[in-house]
């Protein structure tokens, strides 16, 4: 079970990076590149449209949502084309990771947060 699962989950991984790469293609149809771009940012996004801390519905998302985004931007872009970007995405998915892009995403969203505090929290001078 927990082989198929993580099978499971490493061709959904493989597919959201192939609509990825299909939304940056210019030989895909423009109805199917919007799809796979709103899809695979949903998918890609750290942000939930509902957050997984809410019991059962921040998962549901995760389970109904992506998948079916995953079906219907399959069902947009031509079977030739979507084997060509699931090869390149198979082969993207083989390099390995850079943990300081990923430490470097995280200090950028870090700063981000702090700008965006310092900017609705309003400085308060101290009354004399």
């Amino acid at each position: 079970m927990q082989a198929r699962l993580r099978d499971w989950a490493w061709r959904l991984k493989r597919e959201v990076l192939a609509l990825w790469i299909a939304a940056r293609s210019p030989d895909t149809p423009w109805p199917a590149r919007i799809i796979a771009l709103l899809v695979a940012g949903y998918a890609l996004s750290p942000i939930d449209l509902i957050p997984d801390f809410i019991p059962v519905l921040g998962l549901l998302d995760d389970l109904l949502i992506v998948p079916l985004g995953i079906a219907l931007a399959l069902a947009s872009i031509p079977q030739p084309l979507m084997a060509r970007y699931r090869e390149e995405a198979a082969r993207l998915a083989a390099r390995p990771v850079s943990r300081t892009a990923a430490a470097i995403i995280v200090l950028l969203w870090i700063a981000a947060l702090g700008v965006a505090v310092w900017l609705i929290l309003p400085l308060r001078s101290p009354k004399a």
